[in-house]
């Protein structure tokens, strides 16, 4: 098996790449604008109430006592507040006040 890779491996090489194709149809866009948000708040924050995890609060999650781990708090659930919004009933944090 390994013979045969060795074997082909010189046809590979003689292929056009895809970097000699161009691509496939023109562009249309002239500028983009990248956001990259490093350290953003975490969507659990901001969109996902996640209640069951505010009934658990404070409890130990399941194998948290492994002795290989350093020690492990309980579960901690969003601490700000949630509310439905729009006409879809969306729960959106009051970390965005302009969307809720």
């Amino acid at each position: 098996m390994l013979g045969a890779a060795g074997i082909m491996a010189s046809q590979l090489d003689a292929g056009e790449s895809t970097e000699q194709l161009g691509p496939h149809f023109p562009a249309k866009a002239k500028r983009v604008i990248h956001l990259f948000m490093n350290g953003g708040p975490y969507q659990g924050d901001l969109f996902d109430p996640k209640p069951a995890l505010a009934k658990f609060a404070g409890t130990k999650p399941a194998g948290a006592d492994l002795l290989t781990e350093r020690p492990t708090g309980g579960l901690l659930p969003s601490p700000f507040k949630f509310r439905q919004c729009g006409e879809s009933g969306l729960p959106v944090s009051e970390l965005l006040p302009q969307l809720s």
